[in-house]
């Protein structure tokens, strides 16, 4: 703690550590807490009880914010002729092949937050793997950035989808709006995303699926949410 700045620690002693809070308060106390002089961006860490080194047990995906993520995502595309064209009118902010390849190799070249890539083109992509892989950049039919439609991937990541998948410890990070978005949107937004998490729960985890659920401010400090609300609303709602 003391090596944190005198706007963070005033921010950790508004949060009670032993508690569970329910998502409004967890948001509002979001908002008090985020006293950065920069708008800063609400993260959303969700602990899941899978073991991601098991195939059957990744969880990831792609879902489309109500209110979006509050900044504007660089959108690379591989494609080549109509799909070319198709993405470049749909607002991608690069489009082509073989000579982006050769400038992510040659110059180490990232000035993009997400690609997405023509089936055809895959052989292509395959040739940077290794670079896009470790970033969390390789395009994937499950997040949605391997398609023929190009057109509406680019308009959706630009109207604000967000990517999620779970990392190695299990935790999956995704980022659901500004601070300055106002509690009902970020309230719109979570439940968006948890919707979708606890959906995508895999057939072959057993014991409790959400773990723990915390939200922060960029600089802030993590806030825990309690996880049965989560269920309760989700989960039996869709058993009755």
């Amino acid at each position: 703690m003391s090596k944190r700045g005198k706007k963070y620690q005033e921010s950790f002693k508004l949060v009670d550590r032993t508690r569970l809070y329910d998502v409004e308060e967890a948001i509002e106390l979001v908002q008090k807490t985020a006293k950065a002089n920069f708008d800063e961006t609400v993260e959303l860490a969700v602990k899941l009880g899978v073991d991601p080194k098991h195939a059957d047990q990744q969880v990831r995906g792609a879902v489309v914010l109500p209110h979006g993520t509050g900044r504007t995502r660089t959108v690379l595309v591989f494609a080549k002729g109509e799909k070319a064209k198709e993405a470049e009118e749909a607002g991608a902010d690069y489009v082509g092949g073989e000579e982006l390849v050769e400038k992510i190799q040659n110059e180490n070249w990232l000035d993009f937050d997400v690609v997405v890539a023509t089936p055809d083109m895959m052989g292509v992509v395959g040739k940077i793997g290794r670079i896009l892989g470790p970033k969390g950049l390789m395009p994937n039919p499950k997040s949605g950035t391997v398609t023929f439609d190009v057109g509406k991937a680019v308009k959706e990541i630009k109207a604000g989808k967000v990517e999620y998948r779970v990392d190695k410890s299990g935790i999956i990070h995704v980022p659901i709006g500004k601070v300055s978005f106002g509690i009902e949107k970020l309230k719109e937004n979570f439940a968006t995303i948890m919707e979708e998490i606890i959906k995508a729960r895999p057939a072959a985890t057993k014991g409790r699926y959400l773990r723990s659920i915390t939200l922060s401010s960029t600089m802030g400090p993590g806030i825990k949410v309690n996880p049965q609300q989560l269920v309760d609303k989700f989960v039996v709602k869709k058993e009755k």
